[in-house]
């Protein structure tokens, strides 16, 4: 018994010593880390793009646990976001994770054959917020850049808007979020949600 203890607590102790170095990663090195870690297991596993179950667990492990998507779905609904209660906030929530979940695990396999740069991180000290900026580049094509748009919470950095070339993941979803609300109200957003990620 005391030995599954120890074992236990030696576990814990991992998991805890793991968490506080995800925590303690500044933001460019945070992106640094989640993207090499992304390349690389595309990289080595080269039927990614068949197994679907592969992607979205990939996407679950290396990429989703650095995203703070309460502020990414505040973002992308806009005022409204004020307007709902506490259940649907998190309803919201919950059904726009799922819709970045199956963006990110579709796109990983566009990943294969590239190498990342990413460009130094000018930021005042104690920010909170900040834009880690870096390029993808592959042989024989233009680089494509990309900005993680961050913010530090209690559980460290975290991601809460990708823009590639100077387009917005998030805010895309904006007008149409704001159209839907309009006609169907916040039930009818969390309804069209909800369908797309059925």
């Amino acid at each position: 018994m005391r030995a599954k203890i120890a074992v236990l607590l030696a576990l814990a102790a991992s998991l805890l010593a793991l968490n506080v170095r995800a925590q303690a990663l500044g933001p460019e090195e945070l992106v640094k880390k989640v993207t090499a870690d992304v390349l690389e297991a595309v990289k080595s596993d080269k039927d990614l793009l068949a197994d679907r179950k592969r992607a979205l667990a990939l996407a679950e492990q290396k990429v989703l646990p650095h995203v703070d998507f309460r502020e990414a779905a505040q973002l992308a609904v806009g005022k409204v976001w004020w307007k709902a209660t506490p259940a649907q906030q998190e309803r919201i929530v919950t059904e726009f994770r799922g819709l970045l979940i199956r963006i990110y695990s579709n796109a990983i396999d566009t990943y294969r054959g590239q190498t990342m740069q990413v460009m130094p991180v000018r930021m005042a000290a104690g920010a909170t917020e900040t834009t880690v900026r870096n390029r993808y580049l592959k042989p024989g094509a233009p680089p494509v850049p990309v900005e993680y748009a961050m913010k530090k919470t209690p559980e460290g950095w975290k991601i809460y808007d990708i823009s590639v070339e100077g387009v917005s993941l998030v805010l895309t979803y904006r007008s149409e979020f704001e159209q839907i609300t309009r006609t169907s109200g916040i039930d009818g957003l969390i309804k069209r949600l909800a369908e797309k990620n059925a």
